[in-house]
């Protein structure tokens, strides 16, 4: 009992006379009472690494550019952006796009500014390429900023990605409706919920004409 009344009142003189492994013990408690005195506020969450653009978009800002980041893959993290593709250089033609995605296989990142101002897109976790059939994985997704940025994963309910042929690319289906579809021209374009995505219209309109378009590689 003795030693029970030292441990609780920590007198200094009692402390410097108590046994070695009994003082180790006073210490540790006190290091743990230090470390944890009470519920701790739910921390910060830490910031994204800061994408590295080999050039500036003419469709996303910093903002954007960051607040994307953070729902990227981790496997991509840090890595660099490249612009593979973009109307403003290299035409309205999905062909010319299909061209400049030739000999990547790393995720792209779709961006598009509408003539309504709005800006919206999508991740697809492999470059985008013509295709018989869909492709992708999991990892794919459609985004819009309305203002606010909001994220469609994949739903789990089918596995229609991506596709691409000459007069089309399409990204996400269900009921015969696409998440995003963009015409040949690269310049009409649709977006409709679909199961794949469980999306919002990404536009402000369910058609919509395209002022700006980029396909940024990541690797």
């Amino acid at each position: 009992m003795k030693g029970l009344r030292w441990r609780y009142t920590r007198l200094p003189s009692q402390v410097e006379d108590a046994p070695s492994a009994e003082k180790g013990e006073e210490e540790e408690e006190e290091e743990e009472e230090e470390a944890a005195p009470g519920p701790a506020p739910a921390p910060a969450p830490e910031d994204p690494v800061e994408p590295q653009l080999a050039e500036a978009s003419q469709v996303l800002g910093a903002s954007e550019i960051r607040q994307l980041s953070l729902h990227l893959p981790p496997r991509v993290t840090g890595y660099s952006w490249r612009l593979a593709f973009c109307t403003s250089r290299d035409g309205f033609s999905l062909r010319s796009l299909y061209r400049q995605m030739e000999g990547h296989s790393g995720p792209v990142l779709l961006v598009l500014r509408d003539q309504d101002g709005q800006m919206f897109g999508a991740f697809s976790s492999s470059a985008i390429r013509l295709s018989k059939g869909f492709y992708g994985t999991g990892e794919t997704f459609l985004f819009s900023f309305s203002p606010q940025l909001k994220v469609f994963k994949w739903t789990g309910s089918n596995s229609f990605f991506v596709k691409g042929d000459l007069d089309s690319l399409m990204m996400g289906s269900g009921s015969g409706h696409f998440g995003l579809w963009l015409d040949g021209d690269l310049y009409h374009g649709g977006s409709h919920p679909c199961a794949t995505f469980n999306n919002e219209v990404l536009a402000r309109q369910e058609q919509f004409c395209i002022e700006e378009l980029e396909a940024w590689v990541l690797s």
